[in-house]
């Protein structure tokens, strides 16, 4: 497998970060650039959904982009630098160390068993005590409250009681979802931070219950 358009896009990326390349690059930092990576995020599941192979290519390669542009950010870092081979090398480990059962002599027969596994040796890798540890409090309000109560759940600690929508379809939940948006737009609520807010006090709850 040709790897070139890697050194080529590297070497691309130094050019427009380094005297005399553009002035815009230069300017940039690792805050600066996040709503771009959101944006191109965005872009691509949309590629997705519409099934244009076209667009999946080019978001990809948008995605691509932010990756490279913040490791060459990252380059200039005074005492902590690295680069985009010391971030692939980085994530290239963890794979393996993460899967024993291709690189290893580990027997796992299921998905389930897999996950299971990458879970147990991620808490072990990262030191992790609490059901919370690691879970981005920067994301959207509902992947945040789902990743809460996934993790709480395989905690064996309290889950908010289910309230199932009529039909206990996903269908169902959406119609529910988005009568339940409307009602707080018509009432002036921002339902992603009225989300947020009692995820966080959740969160809070129970990470007293671990103390």
């Amino acid at each position: 497998m040709a790897h070139e358009n890697l050194i080529r896009l590297a070497e691309v990326m130094d050019r427009l970060r380094s005297p005399g390349g553009c002035p815009w690059d230069a300017e940039q930092d690792h805050q600066s650039l996040l709503k771009y990576l959101l944006e191109e995020s965005y872009e691509f599941i949309d590629s997705v959904e519409s099934g244009n192979r076209d667009d999946m290519r080019e978001e990809l390669g948008d995605l691509l982009l932010q990756v490279y542009f913040h490791s060459r950010i990252a380059q200039e870092h005074p005492s902590q630098p690295f680069d985009i081979d010391a971030v692939a090398a980085t994530v290239a480990d963890k794979l393996i160390s993460r899967h024993p059962h291709v690189f290893g002599n580990l027997a796992l027969e299921s998905s389930d068993e897999v996950v299971a596994n990458w879970e147990m040796i991620k808490k072990a890798e990262k030191g992790r005590t609490s059901f919370s540890d690691g879970v981005a409090i920067g994301q959207p309000a509902l992947m945040l409250a789902t990743k809460l109560i996934n993790r709480a759940a395989k905690s064996d600690l309290p889950v908010p009681s289910p309230a199932a929508p009529d039909g206990g379809d996903a269908a169902a939940l959406g119609e529910t979802l988005l009568a339940l948006i409307s009602w707080a737009v018509a009432n002036q609520i921002d339902p992603e931070d009225a989300l947020r807010k009692a995820a966080l006090e959740y969160r809070e709850k129970l990470q007293a219950k671990e103390r």
